[in-house]
C-alpha cells in the first residue's frame, strides 16, 4: 500500500501544471464580456457627447453671425439643424440665452434666455448668472455674450456600471460677430407695429 503524506501531496499539487480550459474559461470569459461592453459604452458615450458638441457650436456660430431678430422659427430650425448634427434621434434640450454685464455693480444679467426641446433645461433668470463669475468672461459695458447649452440622456446598450440615466451636457460661449447685439422677436414683425420691442428679459 502506498501512502502519501500531507508533506509529499503539497509539493505534487505545487507542481501540478495540468489544468482545465474550460474552468479557465468559465472564469474569464465574464470579465471579456465586460470589457468589450464597457469599451464599446465608453466610446459610444464620446462619440454621442463630441456630436452634441459639435452641433452646440454650430448652433453658436448661426446665431453670432445674425444681423436681424432672432424669432420663435429661427429658434425652432435651430434645435432641428441641432438634432440633424447629432443624428441619433436623442432627446435633447437646447437653451439659448445672451447674458450682458452692468459695469456699474459687476454683475451680469440675462438679456433673453430660450429652450427648446425637452424641458431638461429651464430659461435662465437673472439670479442665475449675476454673480457667475467664475465660468463667464469679463464684459465691457454694452458687450453680449452668447451662451448655448445642451442637455441630453445618453441611453447605455450595456449594463456596465455607467447608469440608465447619464446625463451628457454641453457648454459654449461665443460674441456677436457682426452686429453689436442680438435680439429677441417673440412674435415675427409683420411691419404693422412699428413699436415692437426687439428682445425680452431683463436687462
Amino acid at each position: 500500500m502506498i501512502r502519501v503524506t500531507p508533506k509529499s501531496w503539497l509539493a505534487r499539487f505545487r507542481s501540478e501544471e495540468r489544468g482545465s480550459v474550460t474552468v479557465e474559461a468559465m472564469i474569464t470569459l465574464p470579465l471579456l464580456i465586460w470589457a468589450i461592453g464597457a469599451t464599446y459604452e465608453f466610446f459610444e458615450v464620446h462619440r454621442y457627447n463630441s456630436a452634441r458638441d459639435k452641433a452646440s457650436y454650430t448652433i453658436a456660430d448661426m446665431i453670432s453671425r445674425e444681423q436681424d431678430d432672432i424669432t420663435p422659427i429661427y429658434l425652432d430650425n435651430a434645435k432641428t439643424v441641432f438634432d440633424t448634427i447629432a443624428n441619433d434621434m436623442g432627446a435633447n434640450s437646447l437653451r439659448i440665452s445672451v447674458i450682458k454685464y452692468n459695469t456699474d455693480d459687476k454683475t451680469y444679467f440675462i438679456k433673453w434666455s430660450q429652450v427648446r426641446g425637452t424641458d431638461a433645461l429651464k430659461q435662465l433668470k437673472t439670479e442665475d448668472v449675476e454673480n457667475a463669475h467664475a465660468v463667464l468672461p469679463k464684459l465691457r459695458r454694452g458687450e453680449e455674450l452668447i451662451v448655448v447649452e445642451s442637455q441630453s440622456i445618453y441611453p447605455p446598450v450595456f449594463k456596465v456600471g455607467m447608469g440608465d440615466n447619464l446625463k451628457v451636457r454641453t457648454y459654449v460661449t461665443t460674441s456677436p460677430r457682426f452686429a453689436a447685439q442680438i435680439n429677441y422677436e417673440p412674435t415675427p414683425y409683420d411691419g404693422s407695429d412699428t413699436n415692437t420691442e426687439g428682445s425680452t428679459g431683463e436687462g
